[in-house]
């Protein structure tokens, strides 16, 4: 009999912190406590990515591959081990619970880090630092060295830097580390920082039983070190900028499609080096996590190719990806291969054809179930397959209070209303949406927090389409009462998810 399991879908940054933001330290620690205590089996995050304002800070947009995002370390292990002091952290800002205030976090945070690194570098404990560096050397030389340079000239992507630092001349790159001396070592520091960090939490699931969930984002930002480390794995042009960009049409999520602006592989070039550069991306991510949710996954079969300059992602077109042979390449470096696909929006049987013949188990969300197509949508729980990772929503929706309250049509209501045999209450229906979720055959339930907590539209954590107010959403401890604890243990146990 096949194990049936649920989880929440939390990202780090939406963890309580008197520190402005969710961190891997002691809030952390207990929610996996609280998922062990409930009898759930799975963390789901977001990609644990650096973040910029320039972006929104959206962890779906990043300078790195494999770079983590500092803002998650936890200022209270920096104290606990000795890098700054219990002093330091003690008058924390008078920071919003309920949200992240990124233009005060990130300076906050700033000053903390560069305490730490003036300490370490005055005589810190150099062994597990020198050992991180060089087995890390791969990506985090490029990394380092790209954020001290990206830093050292504001406002200019890297093919607008001199020539010489643009086309990665080994003399002047030298030249450059030395320069930035202190630049480069403290990204490195605060690299080895969080990993230290992240490893005692990774600890704290594994001896609850609790397996991580991470999250890969098909695409890297054009101006980011991969791309500047690697410009013939892009589309670029001479001058080293984006000929196509990707994106997708209209789908459910956005009516006018979405134009992701980011470059697309030629994956020509990374064919002819055996995709060793996505085999170390995804090698990267499952050392950090255990199943690897792989965002955009019709990406690898075929891309939505967007001439540069587009206003609008209307005037693309589906290029193929050669995923019979990336697909392999997966499978011999990672025999289980534990990932699965975000297979939604528009989905083509070409999709669905690799995700059969490699055994990728895709999703299924709750709040599609009431579209056009009822009753006769995939996503509706009579519907459902075993093999599948069913969510209530995702991170791009709005709660499922959210969406009754201000979403649901009235065609979703006449739907709902005849699937349940009544119509939901405002109040009742995340809970709803959860049991019914819980009581399917689907192997895999995965509840976003937003939704056990029954929050509305307030607490959504994306739009997307939209490139402004995101990613912010925290709960606070006070959130968490008895009755919803006991509540999600109850349910677990008798849909035999525990």
């Amino acid at each position: 009999m096949k194990q049936r399991g649920s989880g929440i879908l939390l990202h780090i940054s939406s963890l309580p912190s008197p520190y402005g933001i969710g961190d891997v330290g002691p809030a952390a620690c207990r929610f996996v406590d609280f998922l062990a205590a409930t009898g759930q089996k799975y963390w789901q995050i977001l990609p644990l990515s650096v973040t910029d304002p320039a972006h929104d800070n959206n962890p779906y947009h990043s300078i790195s591959a494999f770079a983590h995002n500092p803002l998650f370390i936890s200022p209270e292990l920096m104290a606990a081990d000795g890098l700054i002091d219990a002093s330091d952290i003690a008058n924390p800002p008078d920071f919003p619970g309920s949200r992240v205030d990124f233009s005060a976090v990130i300076p906050y945070k700033e000053a903390l880090f560069s305490h730490a690194y003036r300490r370490f570098s005055h005589g810190g404990d150099r062994q597990e630092y020198d050992r991180f560096c060089t087995e890390n050397a791969g990506w985090l030389d490029d990394f380092a060295l790209f954020s001290a340079i990206r830093s050292d000239r504001p406002n200019l992507a890297w093919n607008q830097w001199p020539d010489e630092l643009k086309n990665r001349n080994p003399a002047a790159l030298a030249s450059e580390r030395e320069r930035l001396h202190d630049a480069f070592e403290r990204t490195r520091f605060l690299q080895f920082v969080f990993i230290s960090q992240w490893e005692r939490l990774r600890a704290r699931c594994r001896n609850a039983e609790i397996s991580l969930v991470g999250d890969i984002p098909i695409y890297v930002d054009h101006d980011s070190a991969d791309v500047w480390r690697y410009p013939e794995y892009f589309k670029l042009d001479s001058e080293g900028n984006p000929t196509v960009v990707a994106g997708v049409p209209p789908d459910y999520f956005s009516t006018t499609g979405q134009l992701w602006n980011t470059p697309v592989y030629s994956w020509d070039a990374l064919k002819s080096d055996n995709f060793s550069w996505w085999v170390r991306r995804l090698g990267h991510t499952l050392s950090h996590v255990d199943i690897v949710r792989i965002d955009h996954f019709r990406g690898l079969v075929a891309c939505w190719e967007v001439p540069a300059g587009s206003s609008s992602a209307a005037g693309g077109s589906w290029v193929p990806v050669p995923a019979n042979e990336l697909l392999p390449a997966f499978t011999r470096a990672f025999p289980r291969l534990p990932v699965f696909a975000e297979d939604l929006g528009i989905i083509t049987p070409d999709v669905h054809e690799v995700m059969q013949k490699f055994g990728i188990k895709g999703m299924k969300v709750l709040l599609f179930a009431f579209e056009d197509g009822f009753p006769d949508t995939p996503y509706l729980p009579h519907n459902v397959i075993p093999e599948c990772y069913l969510y209530t929503g995702t991170h791009d929706n709005a709660p499922v209070r959210g969406w009754i309250e201000e979403e649901a049509t009235a065609s979703h209501r006449a739907r709902m209303h005849q699937y349940f045999g009544r119509d939901l209450s405002v109040k009742e229906a995340s809970q709803v949406f959860i049991r019914l979720a819980m009581s399917t055959v689907a192997d895999t339930v995965i509840i976003p927090m937003q939704d056990l907590l029954g929050l509305g539209a307030e607490s959504r954590m994306n739009r997307p389409g939209t490139d402004r107010g995101n990613w912010k959403w925290r709960f606070t401890d006070t959130h968490l009462t008895p009755e919803i604890r006991n509540s999600l243990q109850s349910m677990t146990a008798a849909y035999a998810r525990d």
